[in-house]
């Protein structure tokens, strides 16, 4: 089983979008494992957005989904559902 999956950072108004097949152990990556890459600048995350799937492609396909322009959008909007921003 694969997850894609999109976080926010609140504190920096920022959305990463990724997949796993352990989203546990990515998550405590992303938030306090790792000592290099993108998120570790706009820390602390919160998982906002959550999409199972039988096959690491389906994940990947809709990873690149999600990181398009609409896809963000939807994500934001994801993230306004939560109470976390007002999208205008």
């Amino acid at each position: 089983m694969y997850v894609t999956y999109a976080l926010y950072s609140k504190k920096y108004n920022k959305i990463y979008i990724g997949y796993t097949a352990d989203l546990i152990d990515r998550y405590y990556s992303h938030n306090i494992h790792s000592t290099k890459g993108y998120t570790k600048n706009f820390r602390p995350w919160i998982v906002v957005y959550v999409e199972f799937h039988e096959l690491k492609s389906t994940a990947m396909q809709r990873e690149n989904q999600l990181k398009s322009s609409r896809g963000r959008d939807f994500i934001r909007k994801q993230v306004e559902l939560v109470g976390l921003i007002s999208v205008s």
